[in-house]
């Protein structure tokens, strides 16, 4: 890219989103990397990557639960470097919910991370991201279509977080594209077994499980190669989603 253009990645510390970070870092991205408590991770990536490319990484502290903060917060990540050309929606929260003992901090938990704070943070980082005809991008779940039994919450939030890509690629076209990726089985969540991790693989049509580069190398292609999609989901999960 001659321009480096800059991502801010909502808890990008762990997981899915410190690969992703990396690799959009590799192809020239500057990075803003967010993170609520894991501040000692975010520096570390931060300082990683800044050892190879100079003033090319910050970091950015905010609860996402806090969505008054959010113009501010865009303000501070619009001024690292005087853009912002692609917001990636990946903070997540993923838990268990009983049907019946549900409570209500677990529904605004859920609910905030998932689909609440994607939203606000669209809406304020929008007229920047509009300068630069730039992208939104969410990490949903192939359980937005097919409920993850136990998940209710979880998966409703979820299926609300791809409407939202939908409806905000048809409110913020044709300056912004606004599209998703739903992942399958890619990291494993602490509940399952062995045995649940040989059925799910069971289940996808290429027999193994995804890595979290898979999902990086889709955010890569939706934000520099596809220019003419928008309002997407783009599924990564070994054809599984088609397997009853």
């Amino acid at each position: 890219m001659d321009i480096e253009k800059v991502v801010l990645i909502t808890g990008a510390a762990h997981r899915v989103g410190a690969v992703t970070t990396r690799i959009l870092h590799q192809h020239g991205y500057n990075i803003v990397i967010h993170y609520r408590g894991s501040a000692d991770a975010a520096l570390e990536l931060a300082k990683e990557l800044n050892a190879i490319r100079t003033n090319s990484v910050q970091t950015i502290q905010a609860d996402l639960h806090d969505t008054k903060q959010f113009n501010t917060l865009i303000e501070q990540v619009v001024n690292f470097w005087g853009r912002l050309d692609v917001l990636l929606n990946n903070a997540s929260s993923f838990y268990e919910t009983a049907f019946g003992q549900i409570t209500e901090a677990q529904w605004d938990d859920l609910i905030g991370t998932n689909m609440k704070a994607p939203f606000f943070l669209s809406q304020a980082a929008a007229p920047h991201i509009k300068k630069h005809h730039g992208n939104i991008v969410s990490i949903v779940d192939i359980h937005a279509e097919r409920p993850l039994k136990g998940f209710p919450v979880y998966s409703m939030a979820k299926a609300g977080l791809v409407m939202l890509t939908k409806a905000l690629a048809g409110e913020l076209g044709p300056e912004i594209r606004v599209n998703a990726v739903a992942p399958g089985a890619i990291l494993w969540p602490e509940h399952i077994n062995d045995e649940g991790k040989l059925k799910i693989i069971s289940r996808t049509f290429l027999k193994r499980k995804g890595e979290p580069e898979d999902i990086a190398k889709a955010i890569l292609y939706l934000i520099g190669e596809a220019d003419y999609m928008t309002g997407q989901v783009l599924t990564v999960d070994g054809g599984r989603s088609l397997n009853s």
